[in-house]
């Protein structure tokens, strides 16, 4: 049974910075989201606001207005904001302390460590709750180097790679999971990051936080564990940052330890600089396309799509526009499906039919 809890994304739901509640919005097999807070967006429901489409997730303007309007406490407490800068201010540290002293455990995706804080700590045990910091690396002895064991998987290994932070790979390649298990395929996910494991992502580890070395070998041995214990017909890995991103090392750890065999290509077309640093402009997908393809010794064989800032009509023609240009299947997996994908998956891979 999934643990009721509420997320916090104050002024940023729906935001590149509210990607952890966003996702959690969206989809989330260990948690039960009964609530989103975000006083800008008090009284909305949460799937409304973000895709058009309710999902029963009401948002609320505070703790206390979600309490007294739920009339019952949640046993969980998520941050859901993802800042570049991820060290709390003194009202978002008093956000923290107000979780806990209504008794609800804290789940943080940041990489400040809320069980290394001497005020959370003594708070969480005055109030007898739990606090888990997701990003907190394993101790170095259950840590993985790589090991050149992914050169023995034939499972088809697919990774949802992207232009940019925060353009959707994780989004694409959790609808992408589903929908290839609805075709019947036994699909494993392997999440990088901290929402995916907070979604419930059986495999993976948030890789931001190791070093190179490391991050590579956790990636590896993910992939060789889901195929070991589930002897999977496919596996769908979410992408981290961008490959020509100098502020990210994780999407050169994610090739390196997954060996993908086939890329797919996540891209926010109206986006014109980086997300964060507005001094860096977007790469062409021309150029990370060939770039991946250079890293990897692999192919991007789809080209999927974040909508922001554009119009359906806008978004219409540029999947037309990329098809044309590019000659692979292009596709908004949130306004379109993944029917073009898949498709293109069995014309790859025509083996995880048999």
């Amino acid at each position: 049974m999934r643990k009721k809890a509420l997320v916090y994304s104050e002024n940023e739901f729906g935001k590149i910075d509210g990607k952890v509640a966003n996702g959690l919005a969206r989809y989330s097999e260990r948690y039960e989201i009964i609530g989103i807070i975000d006083s800008t967006k008090t009284g909305l429901d949460a799937g409304e606001y973000l895709d058009g489409i309710k999902n029963n997730i009401p948002i609320f303007n505070s703790i206390d207005d979600a309490l007294n309007s739920l009339n019952y406490t949640p046993e969980y407490f998520i941050y859901g904001i993802a800042p570049l800068t991820s060290f709390l201010n003194e009202e978002q540290r008093q956000i923290i302390v107000s979780a806990i002293k209504n008794k609800m455990n804290i789940i943080n995706g940041l990489p400040e460590y809320f069980t290394e804080d001497d005020e959370f700590i003594q708070k969480a045990n005055e109030y007898g709750v739990r606090i888990y910091d997701i990003r907190k690396a394993p101790p170095r002895n259950k840590l993985h180097i790589f090991s050149g064991r992914i050169l023995e998987i034939r499972t088809p290994v697919i990774l949802v790679a992207g232009t940019d932070c925060a353009v959707g790979k994780r989004t694409t390649a959790r609808v992408l999971f589903e929908s290839l298990k609805k075709q019947g395929l036994k699909t494993i996910f392997v999440t990088t990051g901290q929402t995916g494991l907070i979604q419930g992502a059986k495999y993976g580890i948030a890789l931001d936080v190791l070093t190179s070395g490391f991050a590579t070998g956790e990636v590896e041995n993910a992939i060789v564990n889901a195929v070991a214990t589930e002897q999977p017909d496919i596996i769908i890995v979410e992408g981290q940052g961008a490959l020509s991103h100098p502020a990210f090392t994780s999407s050169s750890a994610i090739l390196r330890g997954a060996l993908p065999n086939a890329i797919i290509m996540q891209h926010p077309p109206k986006r014109k600089n980086h997300c964060d640093y507005p001094n860096l402009p977007m790469p062409t997908l021309e150029s990370e396309i060939k770039l991946n393809e250079l890293f990897s010794k692999s192919k991007v064989i789809a080209i999927t799509l974040n909508h922001e800032d554009m119009t359906d009509h806008e978004l219409e023609n540029t999947i037309l526009e990329y098809e044309s240009k590019y000659k692979l299947p292009t596709t908004d997996v949130l306004k379109y499906g993944c029917d073009k994908i898949i498709k293109k998956i069995y014309e790859v891979f025509p083996e995880i039919l048999k």
